[in-house]
C-alpha cells in the first residue's frame, strides 16, 4: 500500500486538534488533520475562550475578528449559578481588570461556534481536515510515525514526522502508546440534551445563563439561550442508569421538570452522555507523538478552563512543532512541550477537582442537600485555588527553553497585576504608538522571536539581532522602544525589568524567554549563546 506523507499528523477535531491545524497552517506546515466524527461538535459543550487563548489565535489575519463577530453579544451577558450571582458589577469588574493586562477580550461563544470558525479557517490556510475517518493503527521509529486510517470502510497508510494526539478523554492513541495516567478518574456521569422550546418569561433576549439544579428527578444545570439555535439540559446520573435511558420521551419529561412547565411544548435535537472526570497522563510526550486537550488533561467543567486550556495546547505544539520542521530547533527542543505545559495542566485540573467537591451535589436524592457536596463527599478533593484571575492569564514556565535568572522562585503562577518581565512569564501588556497607531506589545508577539531595546543604548541589541538573525536562520524580530514604537505611558522599562541598554528576549508564545537587565560586553555572542541553548542547537 503505497504512503502518503505529511510532516504532522493531527488526530482528533476538537477545540486542541483544531487550534493545532490552524496555526500550523498558518505557519505554512503541512498539516492532516482526521476525525472520526462526520463533523464538529453539535452540542454547545464548553463556552467561551479565555483571553490567553484568543491572545495565541488572534496573530492568524482575521481570526479574532471571526470569534467576536459570532459571540455576537453572548458572552457580554453571561451570567452563573441557579442565583444568577455574578452581578454586571462584577462583570464590570472583570472586564476592566483585564482590560488593564491585555488587548485580548474573551470570547463567550459556545464551542460549536468557535469549532466552525477554526474548521473555516484552517481549510482556509490549506490544512487537510479529513472528518468520517478513524485511526486504526499507529507505529513509530526513530524517522517517523506511521499511521492507518480508514475512511467510509477504506483504508490508507500515512507517514508523519509527528502527531499531535487530540483524541479526547479516552484517547486512543494514548493507549496505543500505552502511556499512564493518574487522578481521580471518573467522578460520574452526563446527560447532555439539546433541546428547543419556548422560554419566554425565563429567559431574557441576548441573555445566557447558566443555572444549577436540584430537584427530585436528577441534578444537573442547564444553559438557556447558548446562541446555538437552542438550549441545553445536563442531566447527572449513576450507575444504575445507561445511555439507553434517556429516551426522547423521558427527556422532555426532564426538560419540563428542569423549568417548571410540566405542559411545555419540547422538542428534542441531540442527546449525548460523557463521563465526568480527573484524569492526568503523566507525560504529554511519547517519541513523536504529542498529548493535547483532554487526551492530556481532562477534569471537570467546574471553572470553565478545560476549553481554553485545549485551545492554547494546540496552538502551543503548532510554533513549537515549526522551529523544529524548519530547523531553527533541534529536535530535543521538543521535550519543552512537557515540561511547560504539563505542570499547567496539572494546576488546571486540581482548580477544577477543587470546585467539582465544593459545589457539586450528588447525583441522586439531590434534594437532600444544600448547594454543596456533603463533607463527608468531600474527603480527598483539593482546596480552591485562592487566586484564579492568575490562572487566566499568569501562568509560569521552567524549561530548557527558558533561561530563568538565579532569583527565580520557580512559582508557577504570578500575579498579572504585578508582572516584571521575568524569564518563564508571560510578556506583559504595554500600550505603545506605532506610527499613530495605538497597540499593545502583545500585537508584536506570535511570528517568531521578538527581541526588545530600549532605545537608550539599544542600537547595539538590534545590531547584535541582525548578525545572528542571519548566522543561525532564526526569525527574529528587532524593535527599539521609543523609536519606532513609543511607549505611551512611560512603562516599558519597569514592566519588562530592564534599564537603558538592556534587552529582552520574547518567544513565539508572547513569553520572555531571556533578558539582559543591563549592558553587556558583547552583545552578538551573548544572543548567539542564548539562541542556542534555548533552540536546543549546539554551540
Amino acid at each position: 500500500m503505497e504512503h502518503e506523507r505529511v510532516p504532522v499528523l493531527v488526530v482528533g477535531g476538537g477545540y486542541a486538534g483544531l487550534s493545532a491545524a490552524t496555526l500550523l497552517a498558518w505557519r505554512e506546515v503541512p498539516v492532516m488533520l482526521v476525525e472520526r466524527r462526520p463533523g464538529t461538535s453539535v452540542q454547545p459543550k464548553t463556552f467561551g475562550a479565555s483571553p490567553r487563548a484568543v491572545e495565541l489565535l488572534r496573530p492568524v489575519p482575521g481570526l479574532e475578528e471571526q470569534l467576536s463577530q459570532v459571540w455576537t453579544g453572548i458572552g457580554v451577558n453571561m451570567r452563573a449559578d441557579s442565583h444568577m450571582i455574578t452581578s454586571n458589577d462584577t462583570e464590570r469588574a472583570a472586564q476592566a481588570f483585564l482590560t488593564d493586562i491585555t488587548p485580548a477580550a474573551p470570547v463567550g461563544a459556545p464551542q460549536t461556534e468557535i469549532e466552525r470558525v477554526l474548521r473555516a479557517k484552517a481549510e482556509e490556510l490549506g490544512a487537510e481536515l479529513c472528518f468520517s475517518t478513524e485511526l486504526i493503527s499507529l507505529e513509530q521509529d526513530d524517522d517517523g510515525v506511521t499511521a492507518v486510517l480508514r475512511t467510509k470502510g477504506v483504508e490508507r497508510v500515512v507517514r508523519t514526522d509527528y502527531v499531535v494526539a487530540a483524541d479526547g478523554y479516552e484517547s486512543p492513541v494514548r493507549r496505543l502508546m500505552n502511556v499512564p495516567t493518574s487522578g481521580k478518574g471518573e467522578l460520574g456521569r452526563t446527560c447532555s440534551i439539546m433541546f428547543d422550546a419556548d422560554l419566554t418569561g425565563l429567559v431574557s433576549d441576548g441573555e445566557t445563563t447558566l443555572w444549577h439544579l436540584r430537584n427530585d428527578l436528577f441534578a444537573g444545570a442547564i444553559v438557556t439561550g447558548c446562541g446555538a439555535g437552542a438550549h441545553v439540559l445536563g442531566v447527572n446520573y449513576s450507575d444504575e442508569d445507561t445511555e439507553a435511558d434517556f429516551t426522547d420521551e423521558r427527556c422532555v419529561d426532564l426538560v419540563r421538570a428542569a423549568v417548571g412547565r410540566p405542559g411545555l411544548d419540547v422538542q428534542i435535537l441531540d442527546k449525548t452522555t460523557f463521563p465526568v472526570a480527573h484524569l492526568l497522563a503523566d507525560t504529554y510526550r511519547c517519541g513523536r507523538v504529542f498529548f493535547a486537550g483532554d487526551a492530556a488533561h481532562t477534569m471537570p467543567p467546574t471553572g470553565g478552563q478545560a476549553g481554553s486550556l485545549a485551545l492554547q495546547d494546540g496552538c502551543d505544539l503548532a510554533w513549537r512543532l515549526w522551529l523544529v520542521l524548519t530547523g531553527q530547533a533541534g529536535p530535543s527542543f521538543l521535550d519543552t512541550y512537557d515540561a511547560e505545559r504539563r505542570p499547567i495542566g496539572t494546576l488546571t485540573a486540581t482548580a477544577q477537582l477543587a470546585g467539582f467537591g465544593a459545589h457539586t451535589p450528588p447525583t441522586t436524592h439531590a434534594a437532600d442537600y444544600d448547594d454543596h457536596m456533603p463533607p463527608a463527599a468531600r474527603v480527598g478533593y483539593p482546596e480552591p485555588m485562592q487566586d484564579p484571575a492568575s490562572a487566566l492569564v499568569s501562568h509560569r514556565y521552567h524549561s530548557a527553553a527558558i533561561l530563568t535568572e538565579p532569583d527565580d522562585d520557580r512559582s508557577i503562577l504570578e500575579n498579572p497585576r504585578t508582572q516584571t518581565g521575568r524569564p518563564g512569564s508571560r510578556a506583559p501588556h504595554v500600550v505603545l504608538d506605532w506610527d499613530g497607531q495605538p497597540m499593545s506589545t502583545i500585537d508584536l508577539f506570535g511570528s517568531g522571536f521578538v527581541l526588545m531595546a530600549d532605545k537608550q543604548g539599544g542600537q547595539v541589541w538590534t545590531d547584535a539581532g541582525r548578525l545572528v538573525k542571519e548566522r543561525l536562520g532564526v526569525q527574529l524580530t528587532r524593535l527599539l522602544v521609543d523609536e519606532e514604537l513609543m511607549d505611551v505611558e512611560g512603562c516599558f522599562r519597569q514592566r519588562y525589568g530592564v534599564r537603558g541598554g538592556g534587552a529582552v528576549l520574547v518567544r513565539p508564545d508572547g513569553y520572555v524567554a531571556w533578558r539582559s537587565p543591563q549592558p553587556t560586553p558583547e552583545p552578538a555572542a551573548t544572543l548567539e549563546r542564548v539562541l542556542r541553548q534555548i533552540l536546543s542547537r549546539s554551540q
